[in-house]
């Protein structure tokens, strides 16, 4: 490279075209690009949800009256629950010990005695495998949901008026239906680009090094900057294709809804690829070996945007001292805007504030790069 040169589009657009051959004729490039981002969308909109259904239960009748078996009843009927009804307790603990059922909801003996005494409650007992707190949390509310729409079925049948107090009328905002996929997809398309961005852009520069051709580009009459943006341009446009077939693949596949503007996606993912693509650039300059920029890049950019980005654990319930790692984490101000873009819309004060971040860390990233980029063999 020489100092003393001006900077050149015609050379530009020759790395550039350099740069592009090299990784179109790379098969792994092209698994990066296409196949790796199909095989996490279908993961992640197919394997993975929030989403509770079909619970598996198990019913302990140890009272065999016909109101306790109507309310046994209620549960079968349930959407929620797949049911298994036994007279003995035994039977269906060892089930859940096994991993076979979720929980196990208990008709006491003196229920129906209860039910029709004047001043007594009737009582069940709800036992639910803490081994999964979430499962075990949604087994406790549907078994109280039926609960309550049995006690208001068996009132009505004695005469009685079942209208409550008051009445709770659940709306959500922004997801509706509450599908899991709507807030899991957004979110995984971040991780998806971190992947794209951080990974094949920490391998360019190192790989240079180990192939012997660093020594032949810093030789030729290129600028730093030329040769910087020959290696963040063709990635970059790789990035931005990923991005697109990945919304793509949300919008008209699993039916995320999109209530944003395109324009804005497209500068969020602008924003979000100088970030990743300066990671990875930063650490291809420093390590000059394509495994050791690889291994830290997985833990420098993957792993934090998987488990502190608020994609999969909600930062608000992580301890403080994480919770403030996460402000330098790119990849939780792209979640952020990946949600709001789907599900909200364009909410300036989010997108201002995340596109800031990013726009911070962005210049950081790349600032160092560009001062570790050095204009000759040491």
């Amino acid at each position: 490279m020489s100092a003393g040169v001006s900077f050149s589009l015609r050379r530009l657009a020759a790395l550039c075209r350099k740069e592009s051959l090299q990784s179109l004729r790379d098969p792994g490039s092209m698994a990066i690009t296409v196949v790796i981002p199909l095989v996490l969308m279908l993961v992640f909109g197919c394997a993975i949800s929030f989403d509770a259904a079909s619970l598996r239960v198990g019913i302990v009748l140890e009272d065999q009256s016909a109101e306790a078996r109507r309310f046994a009843d209620a549960f079968r009927a349930s959407p929620w629950f797949e049911v298994t009804a036994s007279e003995h307790r035994g039977d269906l603990v060892d089930r859940m010990q096994a991993g076979r059922l979720r929980g196990l909801i208990v008709v006491p003996v003196d229920f129906s005695r209860k039910l029709h005494s004047p001043g007594e409650t009737a009582l069940i007992q709800v036992i639910t495998d803490g081994s999964e707190p979430n499962t075990a949390k949604f087994v406790r509310a549907y078994a109280s949901g039926v609960w309550q729409s049995w006690e208001e079925s068996a009132a009505r049948d004695a005469g009685f008026d079942p209208a409550p107090l008051f009445t709770v009328e659940a709306r959500y905002w922004f997801n509706q239906d509450a599908v899991s996929r709507n807030y899991i997809l957004p979110g995984a398309i971040s991780i998806i680009i971190t992947v794209i961005g951080a990974i094949f852009s920490s391998l360019v520069i190192a790989r240079e090094w180990e192939r012997g051709t660093m020594e032949a580009l810093l030789s030729t009459q290129i600028t730093r900057a030329e040769f910087l943006l020959s290696k963040f341009l063709p990635y970059y446009l790789l990035g931005m294709f990923t991005l697109a077939f990945c919304v793509f693949l949300s919008i008209t596949v699993f039916r995320v809804p999109f209530r944003g503007s395109y324009i804005l996606l497209w500068l969020a993912g602008t924003l979000f690829f100088a970030n990743t693509l300066g990671l990875g650039l930063l650490v291809s300059t420093v390590t000059r070996v394509q495994f050791n920029a690889a291994q830290i890049t997985l833990n420098a950019a993957f792993l934090p945007a998987v488990m502190l980005s608020g994609f999969v654990f909600e930062i608000d319930s992580m301890p403080a001292i994480i919770r403030a790692v996460t402000y330098v984490i790119p990849a939780r101000y792209f979640v952020s805007l990946m949600h709001t873009l789907f599900l909200a819309g364009n909410v300036p004060v989010v997108l201002f504030v995340n596109s800031l971040f990013l726009l911070a860390t962005a210049t950081i990233f790349l600032g160092l790069t560009a001062k570790k980029t050095r204009l000759r063999l040491e």
